[in-house]
Protein backbone atom coordinates (compact mmCIF):
# COMPACT_ATOMS: atom_id res chain seq x y z
CA UNK A 1 0.00 0.00 0.00
CA UNK A 2 1.30 3.18 -1.19
CA UNK A 3 1.12 6.25 1.60
CA UNK A 4 -0.02 9.20 1.07
CA UNK A 5 2.20 12.47 0.44
CA UNK A 6 3.33 14.36 3.59
CA UNK A 7 1.02 17.64 3.74
CA UNK A 8 2.36 19.91 6.27
CA UNK A 9 -1.08 22.02 6.54
CA UNK A 10 -2.56 18.93 7.53
CA UNK A 11 -0.30 16.70 9.56
CA UNK A 12 -1.65 13.48 11.29
CA UNK A 13 0.34 13.96 14.52
CA UNK A 14 -1.11 11.04 16.28
CA UNK A 15 0.33 9.01 13.25
CA UNK A 16 3.56 11.05 13.16
CA UNK A 17 4.02 10.39 16.78
CA UNK A 18 3.24 6.80 16.76
CA UNK A 19 5.47 6.00 13.89
CA UNK A 20 8.33 8.12 15.61
CA UNK A 21 9.38 9.83 12.50
CA UNK A 22 10.74 13.07 11.69
CA UNK A 23 9.72 15.35 8.83
CA UNK A 24 11.20 18.16 6.56
CA UNK A 25 10.97 20.97 4.43
CA UNK A 26 11.18 24.49 3.25
CA UNK A 27 8.35 27.19 4.00
CA UNK A 28 8.49 30.42 1.96
CA UNK A 29 8.61 33.10 4.35
CA UNK A 30 6.48 35.39 1.45
CA UNK A 31 3.63 32.74 1.91
CA UNK A 32 3.48 33.86 5.98
CA UNK A 33 1.07 37.05 5.93
CA UNK A 34 1.58 37.30 9.64
CA UNK A 35 4.96 37.46 9.53
CA UNK A 36 5.72 39.27 6.80
CA UNK A 37 3.65 42.13 8.30
CA UNK A 38 6.52 42.48 11.07
CA UNK A 39 9.65 42.73 8.27
CA UNK A 40 10.87 45.96 7.15
CA UNK A 41 11.02 44.64 3.96
CA UNK A 42 9.51 41.84 1.85
CA UNK A 43 10.83 38.75 2.46
CA UNK A 44 12.07 36.42 -0.50
CA UNK A 45 13.76 33.65 1.51
CA UNK A 46 12.34 30.63 2.85
CA UNK A 47 12.73 28.80 6.59
CA UNK A 48 14.17 25.35 6.99
CA UNK A 49 12.19 23.42 9.50
CA UNK A 50 12.02 20.23 10.96
CA UNK A 51 9.65 18.49 13.21
CA UNK A 52 9.65 15.01 14.96
CA UNK A 53 6.44 13.20 16.77
CA UNK A 54 7.09 11.06 19.72
CA UNK A 55 4.55 9.54 22.42
CA UNK A 56 6.53 9.56 25.43
CA UNK A 57 5.39 6.66 28.08
CA UNK A 58 3.74 7.42 31.42
CA UNK A 59 3.34 5.16 34.14
CA UNK A 60 -0.23 4.27 34.48
CA UNK A 61 -1.69 6.16 31.92
CA UNK A 62 -1.55 6.62 28.33
CA UNK A 63 1.47 7.71 26.61
CA UNK A 64 1.77 11.82 26.22
CA UNK A 65 2.15 13.31 22.37
CA UNK A 66 4.62 15.52 21.76
CA UNK A 67 6.60 17.39 18.74
CA UNK A 68 10.29 18.83 18.92
CA UNK A 69 9.94 21.78 15.82
CA UNK A 70 12.97 23.34 14.90
CA UNK A 71 13.41 25.56 12.43
CA UNK A 72 16.08 28.68 10.57
CA UNK A 73 15.55 31.50 8.53
CA UNK A 74 16.79 34.69 7.81
CA UNK A 75 14.59 37.63 7.81
CA UNK A 76 14.63 41.57 6.93
CA UNK A 77 14.32 43.84 10.11
CA UNK A 78 14.74 47.43 10.60
CA UNK A 79 17.84 48.93 12.78
CA UNK A 80 16.56 50.58 15.53
CA UNK A 81 19.53 52.54 15.92
CA UNK A 82 20.15 53.78 12.37
CA UNK A 83 16.84 52.67 10.86
CA UNK A 84 18.78 50.54 7.87
CA UNK A 85 17.63 47.58 6.81
CA UNK A 86 19.23 44.32 9.00
CA UNK A 87 19.41 40.94 7.97
CA UNK A 88 18.83 38.69 10.69
CA UNK A 89 18.87 35.29 11.50
CA UNK A 90 16.27 33.80 13.25
CA UNK A 91 15.76 30.24 15.11
CA UNK A 92 13.34 28.23 16.95
CA UNK A 93 14.01 24.53 19.34
CA UNK A 94 10.57 24.40 20.82
CA UNK A 95 8.68 21.32 22.51
CA UNK A 96 5.12 20.86 22.57
CA UNK A 97 2.96 18.51 24.39
CA UNK A 98 -0.67 17.70 22.91
CA UNK A 99 -3.61 16.72 25.18
CA UNK A 100 -7.00 15.87 24.16
CA UNK A 101 -9.16 19.57 24.98
CA UNK A 102 -9.24 22.71 26.05
CA UNK A 103 -9.08 22.80 29.79
CA UNK A 104 -6.64 19.71 30.00
CA UNK A 105 -4.56 22.28 28.08
CA UNK A 106 -5.44 25.32 30.47
CA UNK A 107 -4.54 23.34 33.33
CA UNK A 108 -1.71 21.65 32.50
CA UNK A 109 -0.29 25.43 31.12
CA UNK A 110 -0.66 27.02 34.74
CA UNK A 111 1.11 23.91 36.29
CA UNK A 112 3.84 22.82 34.05
CA UNK A 113 6.73 25.19 31.90
CA UNK A 114 5.78 22.78 28.57
CA UNK A 115 4.06 24.30 25.90
CA UNK A 116 0.89 22.68 25.88
CA UNK A 117 -1.83 22.67 22.89
CA UNK A 118 -4.73 20.87 22.44
CA UNK A 119 -4.51 17.78 19.76
CA UNK A 120 -6.36 18.56 16.79
CA UNK A 121 -7.21 15.24 14.04
CA UNK A 122 -5.17 17.73 11.32
CA UNK A 123 -2.06 19.93 12.82
CA UNK A 124 -1.48 22.92 10.33
CA UNK A 125 2.67 22.86 10.91
CA UNK A 126 2.93 26.02 8.54
CA UNK A 127 0.90 27.93 11.18
CA UNK A 128 2.01 26.62 14.20
CA UNK A 129 6.10 27.19 12.17
CA UNK A 130 4.84 30.85 11.17
CA UNK A 131 3.78 31.56 15.13
CA UNK A 132 7.32 30.17 16.42
CA UNK A 133 9.13 32.71 14.13
CA UNK A 134 7.27 35.39 14.82
CA UNK A 135 8.34 34.88 18.96
CA UNK A 136 11.72 34.51 17.55
CA UNK A 137 12.53 37.55 15.94
CA UNK A 138 14.29 40.32 18.38
CA UNK A 139 12.28 42.85 20.23
CA UNK A 140 14.95 45.73 19.33
CA UNK A 141 16.29 44.35 16.10
CA UNK A 142 19.87 46.06 15.45
CA UNK A 143 23.42 45.97 14.22
CA UNK A 144 26.08 45.30 16.25
CA UNK A 145 27.93 47.70 14.76
CA UNK A 146 25.58 50.02 12.19
CA UNK A 147 27.17 50.25 8.90
CA UNK A 148 26.80 53.98 8.48
CA UNK A 149 26.96 56.80 11.59
CA UNK A 150 23.67 58.44 12.68
CA UNK A 151 22.62 61.54 11.04
CA UNK A 152 23.00 64.06 13.45
CA UNK A 153 20.91 67.56 12.79
CA UNK A 154 22.82 70.70 11.72
CA UNK A 155 21.90 72.77 14.05
CA UNK A 156 22.64 70.62 17.40
CA UNK A 157 26.52 69.97 18.44
CA UNK A 158 27.43 66.93 20.35
CA UNK A 159 28.84 69.44 23.46
CA UNK A 160 25.12 71.01 23.89
CA UNK A 161 23.64 74.74 22.84
CA UNK A 162 26.62 76.57 21.14
CA UNK A 163 25.18 80.00 23.09
CA UNK A 164 27.40 81.33 25.44
CA UNK A 165 25.00 82.28 27.97
CA UNK A 166 24.54 79.94 31.07
CA UNK A 167 22.10 77.82 31.37
CA UNK A 168 19.50 79.39 33.41
CA UNK A 169 18.85 78.08 36.82
CA UNK A 170 16.21 75.41 36.68
CA UNK A 171 14.93 77.00 40.33
CA UNK A 172 14.89 80.95 39.66
CA UNK A 173 10.91 80.77 38.82
CA UNK A 174 10.64 79.05 41.90
CA UNK A 175 12.48 81.43 44.39
CA UNK A 176 10.96 84.60 42.13
CA UNK A 177 7.80 83.10 43.40
CA UNK A 178 9.16 82.97 47.16
CA UNK A 179 11.04 86.58 46.78
CA UNK A 180 14.05 85.22 46.90
CA UNK A 181 17.18 85.14 44.60
CA UNK A 182 18.41 81.32 44.44
CA UNK A 183 21.80 80.32 44.85
CA UNK A 184 24.60 80.27 42.20
CA UNK A 185 22.61 82.94 40.49
CA UNK A 186 24.22 85.93 41.78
Amino acid sequence: MREKPFDPRALDLPGLCRKGVSVSGQAALAAMPRLAAALAAPADGAAAWSAQGELRPVTGGTPETWLHLEATARVPLQCQRCLQLLSEAVAVDRRFRFVAGEDEAARLDEESEDDVLVLQPRLNLLELLEDELILALPLVPRHEVCPQPLPMPADVSVEGPADDEPAPNPFAALAALRGRTPRGDG
